[in-house]
């Protein structure tokens, strides 16, 4: 990942003590942000400092955007907060507005004063945007987008975006607005360009927009925004009035958290807000910690399910033999289905409403794989010599199972839905743990059943 930033470090490295400015700018005019951030990373802080020091602010900026946050955070200490205030003053909107806020409190309070200093429209855009959640659509939008006033011709709308678009989040559209910003319409740079220099934005601007409200959390933005393929999404507020955009670099930024804390929820741990090795010993073991001792309590119900059936595990010594097998099905059919569905509610597929369909159709679904792995399990008993009544155990067994596994994960997240809770919370290992004694209950019930004789009374 840091092969351009390894490339060129000793470079950079000479070039910073011979203080070649004009060589290292034309040396980054070729190199892509995100591997400037990189070499920061690989420099250190005080050579780190020293190159965002020594190039254009307006570059700097944009490097700065790509750093993580902690790194960010230890460079505007590394700097000082009047050296570095002139770069952030620089950066969108919405990242300025991220990095001010991450900042310890008197750090950040200090920070934008000094942006005031500098730029007070800068400091006014942080403190405008600071008012919204930070998982809203108001903490995602940015206030850098290219308006044009209605009855403005094409030769115009154009000319704006030469002057105005190195300062904008993106110039893919541009939105029609009012003197006092009501949002009319919508037009995209491909319909702009194709026009005629001479017609009016009226004729081709998209009157009906797709909007959301700065109160909108961030998946349905993110959701939106996938649905119709936007590369950005406008926020309005009371009477239209166009508020900010929200772009879909932000969008994919909101995914990947999305997805790492689903991904963590699912394995049965606290989300982080931190890499791996940037959190905590105390704070893995805290997050930790509470779940696995559910699920341990949770496995004392295996262990008196287990005892409540001891007679007939000592009366037909072989059944124990296929508990593993029983107990691994159930779980794997129910963590199928909870993955299914998990997935399924966060993106819109389906709601809690749905939960009469999804029964009948999880049960149709775990009938059909329970009866074919139970002909496979009942087959394998059988040629095991176990005989016939305990084939027909397995295969009793396995269809209950599976079914049964299948209506646990799918109800189980469904419910979660129901109680305003994250359906990824219905972690595999939970929903596996409820299976297992579901699967002993069904298994040895089966086997007291068809060998009812030799179980003692």
């Amino acid at each position: 990942m840091l092969r351009v930033a390894v490339a060129i470090a000793p470079e950079v490295r000479q070039l910073l003590e011979e203080g070649s400015l004009e060589q290292l700018g034309e040396l980054f005019d070729e190199i892509h942000e995100e591997d400037i951030a990189d070499l920061i990373e690989l420099l250190g802080q005080e050579e780190g400092a020293k190159l965002l020091s020594a190039v254009p602010a307006e570059l700097a900026a944009r490097v700065f955007e790509r750093m993580e946050q902690h790194r960010q955070e230890s460079m505007v200490q590394t700097m000082g907060v009047d050296n570095v205030a002139g770069i952030v003053s620089e950066m969108s909107a919405d990242d300025r507005t991220d990095l001010i806020e991450g900042l310890p409190e008197e750090m950040g309070e200090t920070l934008l004063e000094r942006i005031e200093q500098v730029d007070p429209d800068a400091a006014a855009e942080v403190e405008e945007l600071a008012r919204w959640a930070e998982d809203s659509a108001g903490g995602l939008m940015t206030t850098d987008y290219v308006s044009i006033a209605p009855g403005s011709r094409v030769s115009e709308v154009i000319e704006k975006i030469r002057n105005e678009g190195t300062d904008a989040e993106t110039v893919y559209y541009v939105y029609v607005v009012t003197k006092s910003e009501q949002l009319l319409g919508v037009a995209s740079l491909r319909d702009i360009l194709l026009a005629s220099p001479n017609d009016k934005i009226d004729d081709i601007m998209i009157e009906r927009v797709h909007a959301v409200s700065p109160t909108t959390d961030q998946e349905e933005v993110a959701r939106t925004m996938a649905k119709y393929d936007f590369s950005a999404l406008p926020v309005v507020g009371m009477g239209h009035k166009l508020l900010g955009v929200i772009t879909v670099d932000d969008v994919i930024d909101v995914l990947t958290d999305e997805a790492r804390e689903d991904v963590q929820r699912i394995g049965a741990i606290e989300p982080t807000e931190e890499t791996y090795f940037r959190t905590d010993f105390w704070t893995f073991i805290r997050k930790r910690v509470v779940w696995l001792s559910i699920l341990f309590f949770g496995g004392f119900f295996t262990e008196i399910a287990l005892r409540r059936f001891n007679d007939v595990l000592v009366s037909v010594a072989a059944l124990q033999f296929y508990l593993p097998l029983i107990i691994s099905t159930g779980g794997n059919s129910g963590s199928q289905s909870a993955s299914l569905m998990i997935r399924a509610l966060a993106t819109g597929e389906v709601s809690h409403s749905d939960w009469v369909k999804i029964l009948t159709r999880e049960i149709g679904q775990g009938i059909v794989m329970g009866v074919a792995l139970g002909v496979l399990g009942a087959i394998r008993a059988f040629i095991s010599g176990e005989g016939p009544r305990f084939a027909l155990t397995i295969f009793g067994a396995v269809v209950g199972i599976v079914i049964g596994g299948c209506v646990v994960g799918s109800m189980f997240p469904l419910l979660l839905r129901r109680l305003g809770l994250d359906p990824a919370t219905s972690s595999t290992p939970f929903i596996a743990t409820v299976v297992d004694v579901l699967g002993i209950v069904v298994y040895l019930s089966i086997a007291r059943l068809v060998f009812g004789a030799l179980v003692p009374g």
